[in-house]
C-alpha cells in the first residue's frame, strides 16, 4: 500500500477505504512512513467526502488501538460517563459527576481544557486551591472505588493517535468534519472503559454545531459508534443560544456549581443536569432520584470527597477578580428576549477566561456574571452583565465582542425547553 493512492481514492470518492487500508494508514503514520502533510491531505479529503459507516468504525477502532484501554471491570459500581460538545457557561459536569456518583454509579470523567469561546472543565476545577487534574491509572481506579467519581485529564496513553490528528485538524481547517469529530470524541470515551455514555450535543449560537440538523447528525454518528464498540450510548441534543446558568468563567462557574449542589442552582442549569443524570442512571441500571440526592446533601458531599481525593480544598475561598464592571446596558425597559451565547463566550475569553491556543494560560478569576437572561425584565440603562478581569484594560475588547448581543422587547417571548431531542435507546 502507499498513502498517495489512498489520498487519491478518498479525494475522488471512488470507493470506500477498506479496514486493512485504514489499519495500514494508522500504523504507517505512527511509524513515520506517512508524513504529516500526507495525513493532512487525507483529512481534507475526508472533510469534503466524509466516511462511510464501515470506514468510520475502522478509523475509530484504529484510534482506540493506538493506545491503552482502561479496564474498569473490577469495580462493584456500574460505570457511566457523560461528554458535552462544549458551550458557554456549561459547568454541568461539575454538578453532574458527583450527583450521579452519589446515586450509586462510578463516573470516570476524563475531561479537557477550553479553546476559543467555550470553557474547559479542567480549567474551571483548577480554580480550587490544591486541586490537580493529572491522575495515573491506579489513582483513577482508586478514586472510582472510594469516591465513585473523578474528573481528570486524559492520560497520554489513551488514543494517542487522536492527539496527533487533532493537532493537524486544528491547523488545516478540518475541525468541523462530523466523522472526524465523532471519532475524536468517541475513541477517548471508549478507551476510558466506561460501560455507558450519555452525550450532550449542543446546538445554537454558542455551540460548535450551530444548526440543529448538524448537531443531530453528529449525535447519531456518535451513538452508533458507541454501540458498535460495546458502550451503551445515548445523546441529548440541547440548546445553547444563551449562556447556561448565570456564570461564565472558571472560578465563577465553580462557585455556581457548588450553589447548584446545595440546591440553589439556576433553573436552566438544573434542567440540563437532571435530564442528563436521569439518562445516565437509566443506562447504568440504577433506580435513584437525582433531585433527592441534591436535596439530601448527598451530591454535595460526593463533590467534596472528589475534590479532596484530587488534592483540593473544597472549603477554601475561590479566587476573585481584582476588577469588576457592569456592561451591556439595556436599551429600553422591557423583557430580555436574546442574549447571544457566542458573544458572551468571546467576551469572557477576551477578559482572560479562555485561550486561543492550547498552550495559552487562562485567568482563574476572569469571566462574566449574567445579571439578566432571556425571560427577565430589565430597565433602561441597567447593566445586563458584570465583567470580571484581573486587568481592566481588557474591558474594552470585551465590550466590543458584546456589541449587538442583546435584544430587549416590550413583551416577553417564551423560553423554549433546553432539551431539543433524544437520540438512542
Amino acid at each position: 500500500m502507499d498513502v498517495v493512492s489512498l489520498i487519491h481514492v478518498k479525494r475522488d470518492n471512488s470507493r470506500p477505504l477498506t479496514s486493512q487500508e485504514i489499519a495500514w494508514l494508522f500504523s504507517a503514520y505512527a511509524s513515520g512512513d506517512v508524513a504529516d502533510e500526507q495525513m493532512a491531505a487525507l483529512l481534507m479529503a475526508v472533510y469534503f467526502n466524509g466516511l462511510t459507516g464501515a470506514e468510520l468504525r475502522a478509523w475509530t477502532g484504529e484510534m482506540i488501538a493506538s493506545g491503552e484501554r482502561l479496564d474498569l471491570g473490577g469495580l462493584t459500581r456500574p460505570t457511566v460517563d457523560k461528554h458535552s460538545t462544549g458551550g458557554v457557561g456549561d459547568k454541568v459536569s461539575l454538578v453532574l459527576v458527583p450527583l450521579v456518583a452519589s446515586c450509586g454509579a462510578a463516573v470516570p470523567q476524563l475531561s479537557g481544557r477550553g479553546l476559543g469561546h467555550t470553557g474547559g472543565t479542567l480549567d474551571k476545577l483548577e480554580s480550587v486551591p490544591g486541586w490537580r487534574a493529572s491522575l495515573g491509572n491506579d489513582e483513577l481506579a482508586a478514586g472510582l472505588r472510594t469516591v465513585g467519581a473523578v474528573i481528570a485529564a486524559a492520560g497520554g496513553g489513551l488514543a494517542p493517535a487522536d492527539r496527533r490528528l487533532y493537532a493537524l485538524r486544528d491547523v488545516t481547517g478540518t475541525v468541523e468534519s462530523i466523522p472526524l469529530i465523532a471519532s475524536s470524541i468517541m475513541s477517548k470515551k471508549i478507551a476510558e472503559g466506561t460501560g455507558a455514555l450519555v452525550l450532550d450535543v449542543k446546538t445554537g449560537s454558542g455551540a460548535f454545531m450551530e444548526s440543529r440538523e448538524r448537531a443531530e447528525s453528529l449525535a447519531r454518528t456518535m451513538v452508533a459508534l458507541g454501540e458498535e464498540h460495546g458502550v451503551r450510548t445515548r445523546a441529548l441534543v440541547t440548546r445553547m443560544d444563551a449562556p447556561l446558568g448565570r456564570a461564565v468563567g472558571n472560578a465563577l462557574e465553580v462557585e455556581e456549581a457548588v450553589l447548584a449542589l446545595r440546591g440553589e442552582g439556576p433553573r436552566d442549569l438544573m434542567e440540563v443536569t437532571y435530564a442528563l443524570a436521569e439518562n445516565m442512571l437509566e443506562l447504568a441500571g440504577l433506580d435513584a432520584d437525582p433531585r433527592e440526592a441534591i436535596a439530601s446533601g448527598r451530591a454535595l458531599r460526593a463533590y467534596q470527597r472528589m475534590i479532596r481525593f484530587q488534592g483540593g480544598d473544597p472549603d477554601a475561598p475561590l479566587p476573585r477578580a481584582a476588577h469588576r464592571r457592569g456592561a451591556l446596558p439595556a436599551p429600553a425597559d422591557g423583557w430580555v428576549t436574546r442574549l447571544d451565547a457566542r458573544a458572551v463566550g468571546v467576551a469572557a475569553w477576551r477578559l482572560g477566561a479562555g485561550r486561543a491556543r492550547k498552550e495559552d494560560s487562562v485567568s482563574r478569576t476572569a469571566g462574566i456574571r449574567c445579571l439578566a437572561k432571556p425571560g427577565d425584565y430589565v430597565r433602561r440603562g441597567e447593566p445586563v452583565l458584570e465583567l470580571h478581569a484581573d486587568d481592566p484594560a481588557r474591558f474594552a475588547a470585551a465590550d466590543e465582542a458584546l456589541d449587538g448581543a442583546l435584544t430587549v422587547a416590550g413583551e416577553p417571548s417564551p423560553v423554549p425547553p433546553l432539551i431539543a431531542g433524544l437520540i438512542g435507546g
